[in-house]
């Protein structure tokens, strides 16, 4: 807070525009030069360019994750060939922050003009709790619970720019605007497509369903086709049977009948004999008479 105290009483120091000026393009080339160490960071092979997986190198750099930095990935490959060249890295990378330098050093050389410390400047309220609170204002301005598991890397990063680089501060918050923006844009997509893949899903499962359920009655319905028919063929079975048995039967009594008869023919045709015998044997008889 005596820091702060100390450059709003502060008057303007002379030769500022030139130091703005110079200034400006430090910043310009320092934001430059830090995306292409990153660049080289990732293209560890010298190849001229990067792919998804070389980007994932520069996940101990950043305070991103190794999904937040394949949607970053996606979001600078433009032309969606799958790879980044050095100029549309460091372009994509620092377009955000060069824009906005010239703007911030002009606030800074109206802020040291300034002969009075503006009203915040009287605030009792600590740096730290002061801090606390614009970084906590931030992270739900951007949704950060939405995105980032673990807002400490971020915090950390944020807290020392504004440290040893406050000029660098309104870009790097850009910066996360534009990044969590995306993030956001990319997670809706995604929840879209998983809306959409669980509709699909579901849709099959009921088109699978439905096709169990007609196979099921198709095969119950076959089942109770082929039951009847052996239960006729059996009844007919049964029926011939039956029929068989009664004609075995009848022709049983048939037999008995039939030996029957046999045996009274046989006795009767015996008693004819005997009966022709006797009749040979008085014909016989007869003509010996007549004879004599």
């Amino acid at each position: 807070m005596d820091r702060i105290q100390g450059d709003c009483a502060s008057p303007a120091p002379p030769g500022n525009a030139e130091r703005s000026m110079t200034g400006e393009q430090d910043s310009g080339l320092s934001v430059l030069g830090k995306a292409h160490e990153f660049f080289q960071i990732c293209d560890v092979e010298g190849k001229g360019f990067i792919t998804r997986q070389d980007m994932q190198r520069l996940h101990p750099e950043l305070p991103l994750s190794l999904e937040e930095l394949e949607k970053v990935f996606v979001t600078l490959d433009a032309d969606g060939n799958g790879s980044l060249t050095p100029k549309e890295f460091t372009t994509g990378f620092s377009q955000f922050l060069l824009g906005q330098i010239a703007l911030n050093n002009e606030m800074m050389q109206q802020s040291e003009g300034e002969t009075a410390c503006p009203l915040k400047c009287k605030e009792t309220v600590s740096d730290d709790e002061d801090e606390e609170f614009q970084f906590s204002n931030l992270m739900n301005r951007l949704g950060a619970e939405k995105v980032l598991d673990d807002e400490n890397d971020v915090k950390q990063l944020w807290l020392q720019l504004r440290k040893d680089e406050p000029h660098l501060l309104s870009n790097f918050e850009e910066f996360l605007v534009r990044i969590f923006s995306q993030l956001q844009e990319a997670d809706n997509e995604k929840n879209k497509l998983e809306c959409a893949l669980k509709k699909k899903i579901a849709a099959y499962d009921e088109e699978i369903q439905h096709l169990y359920e007609e196979m099921e009655q198709q095969i119950k319905k076959e089942k109770e086709q082929f039951l009847l028919k052996l239960e006729q063929q059996c009844t007919e079975l049964l029926s011939g049977k039956e029929e068989t048995k009664a004609e075995n039967t009848k022709l049983k009594l048939t037999n008995k009948e039939l030996l029957r008869d046999l045996e009274r023919t046989s006795h009767e045709l015996s008693q004819a004999q005997q009966q022709l015998q006797v009749l040979q044997e008085e014909a016989s008889k007869l003509q010996e008479e007549k004879e004599m």
